[in-house]
């Protein structure tokens, strides 16, 4: 070799040595698809570069699937393969669970145990009717820690493929959330208020068990406030959010001092109250009536100072969840659904990252809420159809309502606010008045600072069967599941500042999917062109090549 060449081909490995270390340290992706569908966020890469172990994500998406779930496996897999590619330290698998040839219902029950729900789908496909069920979870392992990953959302009356697009557009958001459990400590503490009648544990425990997950949880009760009242405030103040769920007690003046000075101070607060006093219970007696009254929580101040109202009312909603009634005895019990308007459906007035692209919330014998003039910056999250009445207390209701024809001309109440998000510097109530008792550290305004109020206590509420809370938002006779567990969540990841993960809820895709009616339609045509068409193409270049070579060779 000269000198000449050895020096081309110094410089030529020189070049590609520089090349590969620039790849290495400035890493990049291109995302040509319109609706960024492959570029992470800011929130999950952060996740993601902070995994410094393997983490083993087994996904059980694999097997023969109706065309609108392959599309999610597909769109699974391609998610995963952009966390991997941006660290090595995540790894996947596809697994089918029914590969053995196990009896499917049995592995269906494992699941089931397991906490993982199986989708049971109606598929229909080339004009014939069959059964499909899958398994659309995912586990995540780090270390000797273990998440679950659900992977396909539920959607009342939504299409399949309306549920896949759902589903997609929460892929990162539920990967980079089951990492998040995973690696990350809980620092944050949520205090679970007790002492004013609020909801027995065994009725809250599906959502507790839920939020345990990402914070510190504790029971605290203002008891003491009566007896040390400055202890009582300073022991609320170590906790980053207090939980009311469903207080049915009145607040003694102190107990509301100490509330508003722990609001005051910066704390953050999600009420879940209600102004009258109804309960589906009360209804299955000999009358099958009940009377809804209105219930005095020594709270209308302690509200209309922070800028809202919840009335003594009850909001009667055409767009509602059913009530589930029996019917005959014993091994002849059926029980059947009728429309029950006083379980609203709450929808989304806006696109706010606490209730983005959720199911709806289901209420029970909600108030409305007024929204009243001052500083504080509201956001009305959830509220009645446009199609809803107020009736006043006291009300007789009863099962006899249950068929009737509901008078349509007196549904013209428009959409009442039930969940109302306040953001910003709140006026204490206790300004220019008289104190309970003396706080050195009295404070007429607040830092900046977050409150939710939901005006139904019964959206935390899980039921109960044998004894065993079931999850939250589930109504076992009817298969479907309402958006109560995801909005409560996103509230206090909301208030709690975890916007990162929240605002990945933002994030719209769209799937284009075949008009099934049309495909099979238009069946027989498009096989004809498959099969013929490239055929036809054969046949014409053999044609073209005869022609070129007799015109060519022979004379």
């Amino acid at each position: 070799m000269t000198g000449k060449n050895f020096k081309s081909v110094l410089i030529i490995l020189l070049i590609l040595i520089g090349v590969n270390y620039l790849a290495s340290e400035f890493y990049t992706r291109l995302d040509l698809t319109q609706d960024k569908r492959y570029s992470l966020s800011p929130a999950a890469l952060d996740i993601i570069k902070d995994i410094e172990q393997p983490v083993i994500i087994d996904v059980f998406l694999e097997g023969n699937f109706p065309s609108e779930f392959r599309r999610l496996r597909n769109e699974t897999r391609q998610m995963l393969e952009e966390f991997s590619a941006y660290n090595r330290n995540i790894q996947f698998n596809f697994t089918d669970p029914l590969a053995e040839g196990d009896d499917a219902n049995a592995i269906a029950e494992e699941f089931y145990k397991l906490g993982m729900t199986p989708a049971r789908l109606n598929v229909k496909e080339n004009g014939k009717n069959s059964e499909s069920i899958i398994f659309p979870w995912a586990i995540a392992n780090f270390k000797d820690k273990t998440v679950k990953i659900p992977l396909l959302k539920n959607q009342i009356g939504a299409t399949d493929e309306e549920r896949v697009n759902a589903s997609v557009q929460q892929l990162e958001y539920a990967f980079a959330d089951g990492l998040s459990k995973l690696i990350y400590p809980r620092e944050k503490k949520i205090a679970v208020m007790r002492g004013n009648g609020e909801l027995p544990d065994a009725r809250i425990a599906d959502f507790i068990k839920t939020i345990q997950e990402y914070y510190f949880m504790a029971p605290f009760t203002l008891d003491s406030v009566a007896t040390n009242p400055g202890k009582t405030l300073k022991d609320l103040t170590q906790y980053d959010l207090i939980i009311e769920p469903k207080p049915t007690e009145a607040f003694t003046e102190k107990e509301k001092y100490v509330l508003d000075q722990y609001l005051m101070q910066g704390g953050k607060m999600l009420w879940l109250a209600e102004m009258t006093n109804m309960e589906t219970d009360s209804l299955f007696n000999k009358n099958g009536t009940a009377i809804a009254l209105p219930r005095d929580l020594n709270l209308g101040d302690y509200f209309f100072s922070y800028g809202v109202r919840i009335n003594p009312a009850i909001v009667n909603d055409l767009y509602s969840a059913p009530i589930i009634l029996a019917s005959g005895t014993g091994n002849d019990t059926r029980f059947n659904p009728y429309p029950w308007f006083y379980s609203p459906l709450t929808s989304s007035p806006n696109d706010h990252p606490i209730i983005n692209n959720i199911e709806a919330v289901k209420f029970e014998y909600a108030n409305p809420i007024d929204l009243l003039k001052n500083e504080v910056e509201k956001t009305v999250l959830l509220s009645s159809s446009p199609r809803s009445r107020v009736e006043g207390v006291p009300f007789m209701i009863g099962l006899d309502m249950v068929g009737k024809k509901p008078d349509l001309e007196t549904y013209n109440a428009g959409e009442k606010p039930l969940a109302v998000l306040l953001e910003g510097n709140f006026k204490s109530v206790y300004k220019n008045r008289i104190k309970p008792f003396q706080f050195d550290k009295h404070r007429d305004q607040s830092t900046e600072t977050q409150m939710l109020v939901v005006a139904d206590g019964d959206i935390i509420k899980n039921d109960l069967q044998g004894g065993k809370p079931l999850e939250l938002g589930f109504q076992r006779y009817t298969g479907n599941t309402y958006g109560n567990k995801e909005f409560l969540l996103n509230a206090v990841n909301y208030l709690l500042d975890d916007k990162g993960l929240i605002d990945l809820r933002s994030k719209e895709i769209n799937l284009a999917f075949l008009d099934k009616e049309k495909t099979a339609e238009t069946r027989e045509k498009w096989q004809m062109i498959n099969i013929a068409g490239p055929l036809l193409v054969l046949g014409l270049f053999w044609i073209g090549y005869n022609y070129y070579r007799r015109k060519k060779y022979i004379k």
